[in-house]
């Protein structure tokens, strides 16, 4: 799940600032869960803007804003709207702001959303949700090894090989609310019956397996 949260309403207008007609696109995926780019949310932002001056002439979720070829096809099924639409505000996530800019390239594609991580859903309810950070996408994963827990991410320091010598009483020196996470791979460990694992000492990460940009092909 990509974990997006809404921009400042005066962010967005500054970003659509001199511009008229506006085309929404939201996301039936992690937008949607999310509560940034679902149904509910870009009829919100109809009338946000339209309070600004602003005029929504179509509006679009596409399932969903990362895939090109759902761009490709929104081009085609919309191209009389978009066309006379002075700026594109997507309510996706990064990754579906850049297909829809990368299609729409002679319309200028504004975000009206932050994307700030991949996380998991911990509680999901009609009037609040929570999502916390599980996966740092490293390109490297050593969950067979840590229990299905990932230090890399729950650790501050990313540490490999732990714990530090910062950890006391089972908390992190960055925060005393902060389970020391090398703990609870331990425990983990131990309840498995493969603490062994904690014996061999990993090597240090190969960053060039997430270098950026990178692309990636299925065989």
């Amino acid at each position: 799940m990509i974990i997006t949260r809404r921009k400042e309403l005066q962010q967005i207008l500054d970003s659509v600032k001199g511009k008229k007609k506006i085309y929404l696109i939201g996301c039936t995926l992690c937008a949607t869960v999310c509560k940034t780019g679902g149904e509910a949310e870009l009829e919100e932002m109809k009338k946000k803007l339209a309070s600004h001056g602003k005029t929504v002439i179509g509006e679009e979720i596409l399932d969903p804003a990362c895939n090109l070829l759902e761009c490709k096809r929104l081009s085609r099924r919309e191209a009389k709207k978009i066309s006379q639409a002075d700026v594109i505000l997507s309510l996706a996530c990064g990754g579906g702001t850049q297909a829809i800019a990368e299609i729409f390239k002679d319309k200028k594609v504004c975000p009206a959303n932050d994307t700030i991580f991949q996380g998991e859903i911990t509680s999901l309810t009609l009037k609040k949700s929570r999502f916390e950070q599980k996966c740092s996408l490293c390109g490297e994963c050593v969950l067979a090894e840590t229990g299905g827990i990932c230090p890399v991410t729950l650790c501050p320091k990313g540490l490999v090989n732990g714990p530090c010598g910062g950890m006391k009483n089972k908390k992190c020196e960055v925060s005393d609310e902060l389970d020391c996470v090398w703990i609870l791979i331990y425990e983990r460990l131990k309840k498995l019956g493969e603490l062994k694992n904690l014996k061999r000492i990993k090597p240090i990460r190969d960053n060039s397996v997430n270098r950026k940009p990178q692309t990636f092909e299925t065989k």
